[in-house]
């Protein structure tokens, strides 16, 4: 299973950018994707998350001003990002819960990260 991330890069506080993430390969199941982010020296946190029957989770920070979605026949999971702030500057990451063909359980997978920067 392979994750590629799109979007992310520089942006003024107040705007908004949008990341997507697609899973590919030999995939037979997916269950919750969602999106983290991590600073230097500081532990990888969650920002979203999103299951497969479109419940959802946010952080504290990001409610009212991110929205996460996915789309299953695609197998991608976007995260909508509005009203930035520079605290939302991290390198973010895309995380998938999926079983591979073959597999007998669901397994961790992550995107490559992309750095967001939140100007002021």
């Amino acid at each position: 299973v392979q994750l590629v991330e799109s979007g992310g890069g520089l942006v003024q506080a107040g705007g908004s950018l949008r990341r997507s993430c697609a899973a590919s390969g030999r995939i037979f199941s997916i269950g919750t994707m969602g999106w983290y982010r991590q600073a230097p020296g500081k532990q990888r946190e969650l920002v979203a998350a999103i299951t497969s029957g479109g419940s959802t989770n946010y952080a504290d920070s990001v409610k009212g001003r991110f929205t996460i979605s996915r789309d299953n026949a695609k197998n991608t999971v976007d995260l909508q990002m509005n009203s930035l702030k520079p605290e939302d500057t991290d390198v973010y990451y895309c995380n998938v819960l999926a079983r591979p063909y073959g597999g007998s359980w669901y397994e961790n997978y992550w995107g490559q990260g992309t750095q967001v920067t939140v100007a002021s």
